[in-house]
């Protein structure tokens, strides 16, 4: 993997392969008070106890939801499928994604080098390029940027943190044996571990907190949903708790709308939550059940390449314009990036 990340980006481009269903930076450092003014919980009123409070269910009043664009994956290879890698293009489909809705972009770096792009890059000054076109292009739109990485080296993770300095960064809770057969049962990829154990995600709360990011708990499974509210417990994880709930890897959770409601029984109390659904058009029921239960929502081409009707979509304006209409199929209002960092960042 070459240092990347095993994430949703990848297994989507493996699944289609398979035929299986399914501010700028500036670089400066931050001062306390830089860190305050973008993210109150670290103010002492908010590190005194006080705590977000959980999505209204539905039917309650006007319902905001969040719609995160995941924009291009870790792996998907841009000679094949229509991921965006340079700057000029990140900032062009962020744009295409403001417009249907998106308030937040979550951002895989790519290498910039010609035939490169299909591989993860680390390196600062191509973060900040991407990190700053994506803000030029879609002005107020919240940034989140990936951290995983295999093993225990997370030097080039958080040297891009301390760079662009996010608003989110997903942060993988804990570890998954990464697993997928193809249909003759021979493995889809090498057997492998995405090793997060606990000292590697002390190091990432510990990092973001510094610069006033607020991690975005990424959970592959039930036992790492618990996870993170023994996080909290033990005060390794402080302020806004936000969760994901990652649905379609095939040794993971699977994405069954069913799941959902047994899932939020497991949350932190008063943490956001979303549902990342990997596959294909099945996606769209476990996005329909998430609106329907107060959840935010997550698609674009690092999740699915297939909208509600099994059309492929070639970009993911697209697919945030399908998400959108089913929020608001749903009783629920799309929020604007101003919402957003209310909903997310307090």
């Amino acid at each position: 993997m070459g240092g990347g990340s095993a994430t949703p980006g990848f297994v989507a481009s493996v699944r289609e392969d398979s035929g299986a269903p399914g501010a700028a930076s500036s670089g400066r450092p931050p001062s306390p008070a830089d860190c305050q003014e973008r993210v109150p919980w670290l103010s002492s009123a908010h590190r005194a106890g006080a705590r977000p409070r959980r999505a209204k269910s539905p039917g309650a009043a006007v319902d905001k939801a969040v719609i995160t664009c995941a924009i291009n994956g870790v792996l998907t290879d841009p000679a094949r499928y229509p991921v965006p890698v340079t700057p000029e293009q990140l900032g062009a489909e962020a744009r295409r994604a403001y417009d249907a809705g998106a308030s937040v972009v979550h951002v895989h770096f790519r290498r910039q080098e010609p035939g490169k792009g299909a591989f993860p890059s680390w390196d600062p000054e191509v973060a900040a390029a991407c990190v700053d076109a994506i803000r030029a292009a879609a002005p107020g739109i919240l940034v989140n940027m990936s951290t995983g990485v295999v093993g225990p080296d997370i030097s080039g993770p958080l040297a891009c943190l301390a760079r662009v300095r996010p608003e989110l960064a997903a942060l993988n809770a804990g570890s998954l044996n990464y697993l997928k057969t193809r249909a003759d049962g021979a493995w889809a990829w090498p057997p492998m571990l995405f090793d997060n154990p606990v000292d590697k995600v002390k190091r990432f709360f510990d990092a973001m907190r510094e610069i006033g990011t607020v991690p975005e708990c990424e959970c592959f499974d039930t036992g790492i949903v618990r996870s993170v509210g023994l996080f909290e417990h033990n005060g390794m994880l402080t302020g806004p708790i936000h969760v994901s709930l990652v649905m379609g890897v095939a040794s993971g959770m699977p994405a069954k709308p069913a799941w959902l409601p047994l899932l939020l029984d497991e949350l932190p109390k008063g943490a956001a939550w979303q549902a990342i659904v990997i596959g294909r058009e099945e996606v769209w029921d476990v996005h329909r059940k998430t609106a329907e239960l107060g959840g935010h929502l997550r698609t674009g081409l690092e999740d699915t390449f297939y909208l509600p009707s099994g059309d492929k979509a070639d970009s993911s304006g697209p697919l945030i314009e399908a998400l959108a209409k089913t929020a608001r199929e749903c009783g629920r209002e799309v929020a604007t990036p101003e919402e957003a960092r209310r909903l997310l960042l307090h």
